[in-house]
């Protein structure tokens, strides 16, 4: 099959996603991928024609469903826009007018059809394909946890001036994040917006870094600071307290030590606890809250739900690109560095056609083969967002990795098994250690866990460079990066057969794009 880069019609080129959710790797070993947790109340779909892009299916008359309508930015076509949305039926649940970007919910059957119709209508669309409902507590576990064996260990192995639990931390000097410690741990005026899951802000980790101003939940659409909003709820998944954690968990005596210790994490709430799911109006609030309350730098380890890829030739999924990439260039605009995931398909995201047999993932997937130059993984395709790839304890590319020549930004640890990448001691665990809410501590594996490392590394430049603009910090980052060739052949189970193909040099190439991301010249240079 030939290839294409994917980016030339969406992302800026560099120079030089739902949570990355759990698969099983081989021996039980677990690593955070991009595979829907489906919600138990999943309806069917009729499926669409042979060779047709699944669309959101079209709400029956009284029953709600989720929507986005993008109008011209500013209050006037804002205010246009929603008399004609409540004439089709709509209500406005929130409107972003510096962006143009409109949430709101119907019960109407055509209530897209008709509202596209409407005079300065850019695009709308469903956000979902399941209806409306009330949420319930049924998420995903740790992957591990840490033991009291293993903590107690690594305690007796730690040296002056280490927090206890990094010397299983094999992560940091992969980086050169310990050596960047000792020149700087970071500004506490930056702070790194943490999308996903709720964060525990109570975490004697947490705690001393946490940005309690610019936090808030995003469920719906709406932000949220009352009451704490933005910490996880019984059962609700962990994963964006193990993400806050890699990018800031202090650097106090205890616990764990994050890539830039002394800067400050603000909790985005954007996945529903219930499902897991990250809706395109929760994505869009994220970013929106972000730029608006200072964030320096976000971080997003998911694809954005239902759809793996968001084709443009599909009316309700243009929708969607086109308000979250709103949002995340208005972040940029205010001078945030926007980083994401790359996702654990360990597929070429640079090929022409890729098949996508599980979207949409809130009712019942439909496979269908989507064209590169038209498909996106939102938000980590979008203009100007650091894709990361994932690296193991042993240098290479992680197993389930994507990757894509002009496609991969940047790589960073994301952790693999132990069995095709152990670390070497006194590290005992091929993955990422890092925080869990109620004070624990565990390990996970994905592109999910190699993001907030870039995110904390840009945090470090930002912190070096404090009046460098989003796009400088970016320049920095690829710049300083320690340049990596492709691994040719890519065996990474040792069975004989090549795994992946690597396209391009040594500055630039489809596994690690600029190559590995350099904490310690983030602080020196």
């Amino acid at each position: 099959m030939g290839r294409t880069n994917v980016n030339r019609s969406l992302k800026s080129a560099a120079p030089g996603a739902r949570s990355r959710r759990a698969l099983a790797l081989p021996l039980g070993v677990a690593v955070v991928a991009a595979v829907a947790l489906l919600p138990s109340t999943a309806s069917a779909r009729p499926a669409d024609p042979p060779g047709a892009s699944p669309s959101a299916a079209p709400a029956a008359d009284g029953t709600p469903m989720s929507y986005v309508v993008n109008v011209r930015p500013g209050t006037a076509s804002s205010a246009w826009a929603k008399k004609a949305i409540a004439k089709a039926g709509g209500t406005v649940v929130i409107a972003y007018d510096k962006i143009g970007v409109i949430v709101v919910h119907s019960s109407e059957a055509g209530f897209a059809q008709t509202i596209r119709k409407a005079k300065g209508v850019q695009s709308a669309g469903a956000t979902r394909t399941a209806p409306l409902s009330a949420q319930s507590d049924d998420a995903i576990e740790s992957e591990r946890p840490l033991t009291a064996a293993e903590a107690k260990a690594a305690a007796g192995k730690a040296s002056a001036g280490q927090d206890e639990l990094e010397p299983l931390q094999w992560d940091l000097p992969a980086m050169k994040a310990d050596k960047a410690h000792e020149v700087s741990l970071g500004s506490p005026k930056v702070t790194v917006g943490v999308l996903d899951s709720g964060v525990d802000d109570t975490h004697p980790d947490i705690a001393p870094n946490f940005d309690r101003a610019a936090s808030a939940s995003c469920l719906g659409g709406v932000p949220v600071q009352k009451d704490d909003a933005w910490r996880p709820v019984a059962k609700e998944s962990d994963h964006g307290m193990h993400v806050a954690g890699t990018i800031a968990a202090a650097k106090n005596g205890t616990g764990v030590t994050g890539v830039a210790p002394g800067v400050k994490v603000a909790s985005l709430k954007v996945a529903e606890p219930a499902t897991g799911m990250y809706y395109t109006e929760a994505v869009v609030c994220g970013f929106m809250w972000a730029a608006d309350h200072g964030v320096d730098v976000t971080n997003s380890s998911y694809y954005t739900d239902p759809w793996l890829f968001n084709c443009t030739t599909d009316d309700d999924q243009k929708a969607l690109v086109d308000a979250v990439g709103r949002a995340t260039k208005y972040a940029e605009r205010k001078g945030a560095v926007n980083v994401a995931a790359a996702g654990n398909a360990k597929t070429d995201l640079a090929q022409d056609e890729i098949l996508d047999d599980s979207s949409p993932d809130d009712t019942t997937p439909v496979p269908r083969t989507v064209k590169t130059k038209d498909c996106f993984d939102i938000p980590s395709q979008l203009p100007g967002v650091v894709t990361v790839s994932a690296t193991g304890a042993k240098g290479i590319k992680s197993s389930y990795s994507n990757y894509g020549k002009g496609v991969i930004d940047i790589a960073a640890p994301g952790g693999d098994s132990t069995k095709y990448q152990a670390p070497q001691a006194p590290a005992v665990d091929g993955r990422i250690l890092s925080t869990l809410p109620g004070g624990k501590f565990g390990y996970k594996a994905g592109t999910s866990m190699a993001s907030p490392h870039v995110a904390g590394l840009a945090a470090l430049i930002k912190s070096t460079h404090p009046h460098a603009s989003a796009a400088r910090v970016k320049e920095l980052m690829y710049r300083q990066a320690d340049r990596m060739a492709c691994t040719d052949p890519y065996d990474f189970d040792g069975d004989g057969k090549v795994d992946a193909v690597c396209e391009g040099g040594k500055n630039k190439n489809g596994f690690y794009g600029v190559g590995m991301a350099d904490a310690l010249d983030a602080v020196r240079k």
